[in-house]
């Protein structure tokens, strides 16, 4: 008989829509999918706009359907019946576990019995794990667990104890976002501009200090427009904050664009001033493309890919006057941009798909030898 490494796996994840960690669980499908393994996953909520590879369980539609608590229940008691009637060989659970009693009935209960590897996408202690620290250490100490920046890592490994946690960074199919970048952009667009793309969430993306940053920049001088793409809950909050800086004309808020990339691929830098991250994907994304990034030096991540006068620059975290002087470094001085530009490609090859999907064969065969 022909031996095969090939297991069936569950990927648990919030849904497959309109995030960094629900986008790079859709890659993830992907990469097991292409070593061969038998991909399903379960989401919690609806959604499912990101390509992605094998079988996919939507509770998010039963829960449309029925949210009390029995509704609750009922979503548990589904859930537990597809794990044991799919016997999986492992789960790899993607979701923020922030719900104590939730994640108690999941490892205890409802993943009983099969080994697991929690992911972990964010530096935010209070956006990865419950409040309760001895739960945390109970729940995840002994268990197979994968975080997505190294500074990160070493946080959790520090807080919670953690016996086997180790960094996999997200993993890119650059050819594909190349490929997007290529297709045609149906609506006007400045000749010269810098990118924001992302979720409009102040607390998180902290973009005042990227509107007050451009506002004392030299760059409306140098007609260089602002490109803000993404939606979310504080849009109408930052659009007026734009306007009360003055910044109506120069600032441009495209909303979210299903494909972002060739906006980006024709901007002359990208940028992210976010408070936290765990390991924000948009810059290696634009640096795939050819586009420097200036970011903040916020945890985590950034500090992990961008080398200032490398493939970009590299900022003190909430300090507007050297974030804008950033931005005037980038349009002002055409060696530096140019050398930024000319590294950024080759700068993030380490966190392509073939490379990170290396990593997640090895870390499977381990558990499941």
């Amino acid at each position: 008989m022909v031996k095969t490494n090939k297991k069936k796996i569950c990927i648990v994840v919030s849904s497959l829509s309109k995030g960094g960690a629900e986008r790079s669980t859709a890659i993830l499908s992907q990469m097991l999918a292409a070593l061969e393994h038998d991909i399903h996953i379960i989401t919690i909520l609806d959604g499912v706009d990101y390509d992605h590879a094998g079988t996919v369980y939507n509770l998010g539609e039963i829960k449309k359907q029925n949210d009390t608590f029995f509704g609750r229940l009922n979503r548990f008691r589904l859930f537990k019946a597809y794990v044991s009637k799919h016997d999986f060989d492992l789960i790899i659970d993607n979701r923020a576990r922030i719900i104590a009693y939730r994640e108690v009935l999941l490892s205890k209960v409802i993943y009983r019995g099969v080994p697991v590897i929690y992911v972990i996408h964010n530096y935010n202690t209070k956006k990865a794990f419950t409040k309760y620290k001895w739960l945390n250490k109970w729940l995840f100490k002994n268990q197979y667990m994968t975080v997505v920046s190294e500074a990160a890592r070493k946080k959790f490994k520090k807080k919670f104890d953690l016996k086997d946690i180790r960094t996999i960074y997200n993993g890119f199919n650059f050819h594909n976002i190349k490929t997007s970048a290529n297709e045609t952009i149906s609506v006007e667009i400045p000749e010269h501009f810098i990118v924001f793309f992302g979720r409009i969430d102040d607390k998180h993306k902290n973009l005042k200090l990227l509107l007050d940053a451009y506002a004392q920049s030299r760059l409306k001088k140098h007609d260089v427009k602002l490109l803000i793409l993404g939606n979310g809950p504080d849009m109408d909050s930052i659009q007026a904050y734009a306007n009360q800086l003055e910044l109506s004309e120069s600032t441009i808020f495209m909303g979210y664009i299903n494909n972002p990339y060739p906006y980006v691929k024709k901007a002359k830098f990208a940028t992210l001033t976010s408070r936290f991250e765990g390991f924000p994907m948009v810059i290696p994304e634009s640096l795939s493309l050819g586009v420097p990034v200036v970011s903040v030096d916020c945890n985590s991540g950034p500090n992990e890919v961008i080398k200032t006068g490398y493939n970009g620059v590299l900022v003190e975290n909430y300090n507007v006057i050297k974030l804008a002087d950033a931005f005037n470094k980038m349009i002002e001085d055409d060696t530096f941009y140019n050398t930024c530009a000319s590294n950024a490609s080759l700068s993030v090859q380490k966190f392509s798909q073939d490379k990170v999907k290396q990593s997640w064969d090895e870390l499977i065969n381990e558990i499941c030898q």
